[in-house]
């Protein structure tokens, strides 16, 4: 291989050489190899047959290597003159990295590297082409054969060639090139194929003189490189633009249909209706509300990553439309936080109201129910005229019976006054049903005032009557007089053991068992009074039956009967235990309740603080330096790992706050934190970890785009904390004048307006770190300009001033050539022909200097 490709120079100038250990011990051919391969003249060599002539005429070929930079380890002119043939191949070898390798440069990739990018590059399209190296790659031919393919195509039928068949595609290749590109062989197929590892040095020495022969083209595949990574960055950039023009309208509009829902107050008349919404607003909250945070998040994500790729590509800062800037958005989104809140209180509200209008509804209705019972045919009694025919012992009777329905039409009076402050509190509560309850209150209300005027209107009739009578049974009134308040102590006692109850803590229903207790206590006493009204009853049946008085067997002053008074009796002892029963089960659900609020309480008090601590730890994080901004990277995103795996306690805990308002909780006095807080918290911290990561990613960007070393970065950190006074992240225009001055800037404020317009240009008045390096590194930043791509263009144009259809769309990929044509203005030069395209006005439209 070393002999051919020393012999492809050496005809140049009409030789060649037959044995490499041998023809160049003399020196004289290695110095005209060197002078045809570098085009420079050497020293006249020495001319004579003595070793002394030999060896000078070597050691002047490789101090003319040496002069090259190149360094020749254990290689000295006494070996090549004798003939050492590891020694002359290890020469060969360094003249040919030197002069047919060293210089090749693909991608700022250079030498072995560049070359073997240059044959990725250039086999990249071919099936079962896949070259990695120097040696096992090329086994197959087929790499071979796809260089020369790609750049004559005429030469090679790629498609007919197979890849079990190497012996095939190695001799064609050897073959096609030798006759028509110039390139002797200098390898052989058979050796290739028996090789278990081809010779690296042989290989890349064989392929070299492909990257020369082509070295021709190039140029224009550079240039169409040029113009593909310029035409790749604005197609990207205008889709990152439609992507937040639509995902911030979307956003926009959900926010907007989101916001009257939850300002509409209009309130149920039932529970049921209202426990309906608070369900939705807990759908809301559980299932399209989180979305949302993401792709508010991911907005402001895409929108700082586009205005960052725009800064470093010299594009002019992204717009949005009207309406859709990320402060609009925070606004709308901060809008719908406070209805949302808002909403939320309203809603736990109307379902204590209705609660408090159910229970007093529930009571009225009792209330009213055992007085409409107790006045049913009052009126109808008081009005008979039973006393103008009746005896004087009967209208005696009459009179006293008169007294006792005078006392328990007192004794009835707290209860009608009760009746009417439950329908006014129903009525200021806006209870739904208020009209009917008004005219119920309203009806018991008039018939009381009935009972009253009747009541007296008959007294008087009896106290006029009471002159012509003369005796009574004491008997009877007394038992009339006890039967009557204990009768009415009894429908009490069953009207407030029966009553329901509402409570909402342990010490409430400790109280309502205190009450009961004590209650209990009063009933011997209450039996005791029991058996003495009983005990009157039975002394006048007692005196009827002694002195055979004609009684008919009934109490002229009270309907009370001794049965009426034994029943209730019972029915009281029969409700006191329902009442211990109830009040049990009220207690247990209390402890369950205080156990929830425990539960709840216990929970919120670690996560609570947790994501107070996260949130300060990340803020440490953003403005530390320790490490490469890759260790800073992996540091978040492992940060934002151990975050994300503490969701399970976040779900955990919504829960238990869902238990919590199923079981009508309203208060928790074992912590601070309400689940508002805490999902407040979480979602700051999901968003600050993301945005903080985007930082980073960002100044990588930045970074790498502009060359910035890790030190570099080091100082522009040190210097951007040091005068970040507040320690916010960001410097205000005070802070950032300051650290101009101190790095030598001396500027007005025209000036000074004019930078702030570069770091600043939503003029927030604050300096983010991603704008301060984005200045610091803007004049030196090596960045593609418009002058640049529209020299690219004229390199594929052949130098003239226009560009046609057809070498657009020979030289460029088919997307990108599309999108240059269809934006291409026609040519119309003076030299136009059909299909001319403008491409220098394309070019500064590009970099925004004109409509594009």
């Amino acid at each position: 291989t070393f002999t051919a490709w020393c012999n492809s120079h050496l005809r140049k100038a009409g030789t060649q050489i037959e044995n490499i250990e041998e023809d160049f011990r003399d020196g004289l051919k290695l110095m005209l190899l060197l002078e045809v391969i570098s085009g420079e003249r050497l020293a006249k060599p020495e001319r004579g047959k003595m070793r002394v002539h030999k060896i000078s005429n070597v050691n002047k070929a490789l101090d003319f290597i040496a002069s090259k930079g190149v360094k020749l380890v254990s290689i000295g002119a006494e070996e090549i003159v004798d003939g050492n043939v590891k020694m002359t191949l290890g020469m060969i070898w360094t003249i040919i990295l030197r002069f047919a390798i060293q210089d090749i440069s693909v991608e700022e990739t250079s030498a072995k590297e560049g070359l073997l990018l240059w044959c990725q590059r250039k086999t990249a399209p071919y099936k079962n082409v896949n070259i990695q190296n120097f040696h096992i790659s090329w086994k197959d031919g087929l790499g071979f054969c796809a260089l020369i393919h790609r750049h004559r195509p005429e030469l090679i039928d790629y498609g007919k060639l197979r890849k079990d068949d190497p012996l095939t595609n190695l001799n064609t290749a050897f073959d096609v090139a030798e006759k028509y590109l110039d390139i002797p062989k200098m390898l052989d197929a058979e050796d290739i194929i028996g090789t278990l590892r081809p010779d690296e040095k042989a290989i890349m020495t064989y392929v070299s003189c492909y990257y020369h022969a082509f070295s021709g083209a190039q140029k224009a595949e550079t240039a169409a490189n040029r113009i593909c990574k310029v035409l790749a960055v604005n197609q990207e950039n205008e889709q990152l633009m439609e992507d937040y023009e639509k995902l911030a309208s979307d956003l926009l509009e959900w926010i907007r249909r989101t916001i009257p829902w939850l300002e509409n107050r209009a309130p149920e008349n039932t529970m049921q209706a209202m426990q309906q919404k608070l369900e939705d607003f807990r759908d809301y909250r559980r299932l399209h509300k989180p979305p949302k945070v993401q792709e508010k998040c991911q907005l402001e994500i895409n929108f700082n990553t586009l205005q960052t790729k725009l800064r470093l590509s010299n594009r002019p800062a992204f717009m949005p439309s009207e309406g859709k800037m990320v402060s609009d958005i925070n606004n709308a989104w901060g809008g719908l936080e406070q209805a949302e809140k808002g909403y939320e209180e309203w809603l736990l509200n109307e379902i204590r109201r209705l609660e408090r209008l159910d229970h007093l509804a529930e009571k009225f209705r009792q209330k009213a129910s055992i007085h409409e019972s107790w006045t049913d045919g009052k009126e109808a009694m008081l009005q008979q005229k039973d006393y103008e025919t009746a005896t004087l012992s009967e209208i005696k009777a009459l009179l006293k019976k008169h007294e006792a329905f005078e006392s328990d039409l007192a004794a009835h009076q707290d209860r009608v006054e009760q009746i009417a402050a439950i329908a006014q509190e129903l009525n200021e509560l806006d209870y739904y049903d208020s009209p009917s309850v008004n005219a119920r209150c309203q009806k018991i209300c008039d018939q009381w005032d009935n009972l009253g005027a009747l009541t007296q209107k008959r007294r008087e009739a009896l106290e006029r009557t009471e002159k012509l009578l003369e005796t009574i049974d004491q008997l009877y009134l007394e038992y009339a007089k006890r039967a009557a308040p204990f009768n009415n102590w009894m429908e009490g006692a069953m009207e407030d053991l029966q009553d329901t109850f509402i409570v909402h803590t342990i010490e409430e229903i400790q109280g309502l068992t205190t009450a009961h207790e004590q209650f209990k206590a009063t009933l011997p006493d209450a039996d005791k009074e029991r058996q003495a009204i009983l005990g009157i009853h039975n002394e006048v049946s007692k005196i009827v039956q002694t002195y055979h008085v004609n009684m008919a067997g009934t109490n002229p002053y009270t309907t009370i009967t001794p049965h009426e008074i034994n029943g209730k009796w019972e029915h009281v002892r029969q409700l006191v235990p329902r009442r211990d029963q109830a009040l049990m089960e009220e207690h247990a659900r209390q402890q369950q309740n205080e156990r929830l609020r425990k539960q709840f309480g216990a929970q919120a008090n670690v996560i609570g603080p947790w994501i107070q601590t996260k949130m300060e730890e990340i803020g440490r994080i953003s403005i530390e330096m320790h490490g490469t901004l890759e260790d800073q990277l992996n540091h978040l995103r492992q940060y934002e790992k151990s975050i994300v795996n503490y969701k399970p306690k976040i779900d955990q805990l919504e829960g238990d706050h869902q238990q919590i308002q199923e079981a009508l909780i309203f208060d928790n006095k074992h912590t601070n934190y309400t689940m508002e807080h805490i999902r407040v918290g979480w979602e700051q911290l999901l968003t600050t970890i993301a945005r903080t990561i985007n930082e980073v990613e960002n100044q990588i960007l930045t970074r790498d785009a502009k060359g910035i070393s890790q030190e570099q970065m080091n100082e522009f950190r040190a210097s951007f904390n040091h005068f970040d006074r507040k320690k916010t992240g960001m410097m205000d225009c005070e802070d950032f004048r300051a650290c101009l001055i101190s790095m030598g800037y001396n500027m007005g404020e025209a000036e000074f307006a004019r930078i702030m317009s570069i770091v600043d240009p939503n003029r927030l008045g604050v300096v983010t770190f991603q704008a301060f390096i984005d200045f610091m590194s803007r004049e030196t930043a090596d960045t593609d300009t418009a002058d640049q791509v529209m020299a690219s263009f004229k390199i594929l144009a052949g130098d003239k001033n226009y560009i046609t259809v057809d070498e657009l769309r020979r030289e460029l990929p088919p997307d990108q050539a599309e999108y240059c044509i269809a934006r291409m203005a026609p040519y119309n030069g003076r030299d136009a022909v059909p299909g001319a395209l403008d491409y220098m006005s394309f070019s500064t439209a590009l970099y925004g200097e004109s409509d594009l």
